[in-house]
């Protein structure tokens, strides 16, 4: 019998409405919401069509998913902390809820003979809660300063340079996803309701000095914004909790001390190309640069200004001097749980899509690793046998 939910569950993971998948089907949008409903069953045509948008085999509709037996509440849509100049709209934020419910139930079931390290990142969270109820009265600045600090050090950051910061945070305990977004949308994070990180990052369009500042925005939002409900935030209030998350990466990326001392030998302080050796120490960008040294009085108004007017003459608000040659670090953690099940032989990439009744191509959706990894185990999976494998002795 069609299962309607697991219709229900595909049609949001890719963003689509109802009107949308029946213009993409060629029936009616009533049509889609009886199939989800379960007041009238698709014809084989439409399943067939269903299965090519979806990168899933036609049996997939007619078994409960992958999120069936799972506790999609482990995943609230209220605690996603987007990386964006404006609040997302509902029906992309349910879009990401799917997907990042996928991802969770995906990891969850592959998992089982994986052992992780300790999870720094829990552990620096707690102590982040701790120290924001022992200090109440400290001003908010001082507070994000001290955490953006002990970040660092617990991270295992380098004290002067941001070198291997995803790689780092993985380490620590984040799970990091890739994802082309179709909306202005630059990253997002969440805690689940079991106390895993995600931090999904946008895939094109990006520097590597971009994305640092995402990562460390998003962390600010990890460790600063645990439990916050962003959805229910007006303009306002949502606007400050990215204010928030902006000075932390502003803290975390680029710390007072070092970044001062820096930037003493600086001549031309209101020119973006004097600060291209401290872009390339810390891998942050020549515009996050500018707010920094503003922020603490290292350059003063008419400079900060002056220098935003070069930024905008030069071209760097596009492409900035060495984006083109610092390489972009990729997410690797879900990559290598993945590679050391296939090579173990615990799972493969067949087994795994006959269980899960999907191409190869949904697990590109699914984990932005792109196909080609894939195929590769796929492939290897078709063995040469050899004379003595297959019974024959010799020549007679």
């Amino acid at each position: 019998m069609f299962v309607g939910e697991s219709l229900i569950n595909m049609r949001i993971l890719h963003n689509l409405s109802r009107r949308q998948l029946a213009e993409k089907v060629g029936v009616t949008e009533q049509a889609i919401w009886q199939y989800e409903n379960g007041y009238a069953f698709p014809k084989l045509e439409v399943v067939n069509k269903l299965k090519t948008i979806f990168n899933v085999k036609a049996t997939y509709f007619y078994k409960p998913d992958l999120l069936n037996k799972l506790d999609t509440d482990n995943i609230k849509i209220q605690h996603i902390a987007y990386r964006s100049e404006t609040i997302n709209s509902l029906n992309k934020s349910q879009s990401e809820l799917m997907h990042v419910r996928f991802v969770d139930a995906f990891l969850r079931k592959i998992e089982k003979k994986v052992s992780y390290p300790r999870n720094v990142l829990l552990e620096l969270r707690r102590d982040t809660i701790k120290f924001l109820k022992d200090n109440p009265e400290m001003d908010r600045e001082r507070q994000i300063k001290y955490i953006a600090e002990l970040a660092r050090e617990r991270i295992g950051l380098d004290k002067e340079s941001n070198k291997n910061l995803l790689f780092l945070l993985e380490k620590a305990g984040a799970f990091i996803l890739e994802k082309e977004f179709a909306e202005n949308i630059d990253a997002y994070s969440l805690w689940t309701e079991d106390d895993r990180a995600y931090i999904i990052l946008g895939s094109v369009k990006k520097s590597a000095v971009r994305r640092n500042f995402d990562l460390a925005h998003e962390l600010g939002h990890l460790l600063l914004h645990y439990k916050v409900e962003f959805t229910m935030q007006d303009k306002k209030s949502y606007k400050l909790l990215e204010d928030e998350a902006h000075a932390f990466a502003s803290e975390f990326l680029l710390p007072e001390e070092i970044f001062r001392r820096d930037c003493e030998g600086i001549v031309k302080l209101s020119n973006p190309d004097a600060y291209i050796d401290i872009k390339q120490k810390w891998n942050v960008s020549l515009q996050a640069i500018a707010i920094r040294a503003f922020k603490l009085n290292i350059i003063d108004y008419q400079q900060y200004r002056y220098y935003y007017m070069l930024i905008n003459k030069k071209g760097y608000k596009n492409l900035e001097p060495l984006d083109d040659k610092i390489p972009i670090e990729r997410p690797m953690k879900i990559r290598s749980i993945l590679r050391l099940l296939f090579e173990k032989n615990i799972y493969s990439v067949s087994s795994l899509m006959n269980e899960l009744r999907v191409d190869e191509s949904f697990f590109t959706v699914l984990t932005g690793i792109e196909e080609e990894f894939f195929k590769k185990y796929r492939e290897l999976e078709t063995k040469i046998f050899s004379v003595s494998e297959l019974g024959i002795e010799g020549i007679k």
